[in-house]
């Protein structure tokens, strides 16, 4: 599921897939803003953490 992120190269905001796939451009991006799938990486593996833990 693409997400709405920062197309440094361009300046403008973009579709883009986890791995930098712009649907708007129909082309890999290589220079683009990955903090919300970085995000989303971490809270899922502090999830598996927690229920470990249980």
């Amino acid at each position: 599921m693409p997400k709405w992120c920062l197309n440094y190269d361009s300046g403008e905001y973009e579709w883009i897939e986890k791995d930098g796939f712009s649907s708007d451009r129909g082309e890999y991006v290589y220079n683009w803003d990955d903090s919300e799938y970085r995000r989303e990486d971490e809270e899922n593996c502090s999830t598996l953490w927690d229920d470990d833990n249980d």
